[in-house]
């Protein structure tokens, strides 16, 4: 039996939604994060030295990492999830799920930890010195970064279904936690297509089963 040791507003959600879709048997054992830290419980820590979530163990195979998790799933139960090996649509797959974690995200985080910075420095005039570096580090770096990764995706996505092309691939999923965070946050206006793409998963019946066993999560 699937069992996916799930932390709330986590990327381990797009792993329930994946199993939804493929229609396999799981049950999923709930984490929650610290209210003061927001991070997940070391009890994670015994399924995975790392403590972070997403993690799988199926029988006696444990995966970490969404990428991975996603890969093994989709090798395992879903080879439908996969496009054919030596195609276009193999290669965008390949891409996007290496683009999600490896460009995407980086930047993204890095600036969740700078509004992080500007909401807790103190004293004022350390709260001033950390806002002024914060701000030449986002609009000199990691802005421009998040603006050009979020264009790129919305090009993609004006001529492409879904990232593969016009099936659904465990690229999508993977690429789905960013995209949904992006839409969540309201700085997605300006790329209509992400936001299409975001409205487009949440209305399928497969991630509506995964929000309802999921529980607590943001994005959605």
């Amino acid at each position: 039996m699937i069992v996916v040791h799930h932390l709330n507003n986590s990327r381990s959600q797009r792993v329930i939604w994946m199993l939804e879709e493929l229609g396999l048997d799981y049950e999923i054992k709930q984490y929650k994060r610290d209210s003061v830290t927001n991070l997940a419980p070391n009890t994670l820590k015994l399924i995975h030295p790392l403590g972070k979530s997403p993690v799988i163990t199926d029988g006696d195979i444990t995966v970490a990492e969404s990428g991975a998790i996603i890969e093994y799933l989709a090798h395992t139960y879903g080879k439908q999830l996969i496009p054919e090996i030596g195609t276009e649509a193999h290669r965008q797959y390949t891409y996007w799920m290496h683009f999600a974690e490896g460009s995407l995200m980086p930047p993204m985080v890095a600036k969740l930890v700078f509004d992080k910075v500007r909401a807790s420095a103190s004293p004022f005039f350390v709260k001033m010195v950390a806002n002024k570096i914060a701000d030449k580090v986002m609009a000199g770096y990691f802005g421009p970064n998040i603006a050009a990764n979020l264009e790129f995706v919305n090009t993609h996505l004006s001529s492409n279904k879904w990232f593969a092309g016009e099936q659904l691939s465990g690229a999508d999923f993977q690429m789905s936690f960013p995209l949904e965070a992006t839409v969540a946050r309201g700085v997605s206006k300006q790329f209509p297509a992400i936001e299409e793409f975001v409205s487009r998963i949440h209305q399928r019946e497969a991630y509506l089963r995964a929000l309802e066993k999921g529980g607590d999560y943001d994005y959605a």
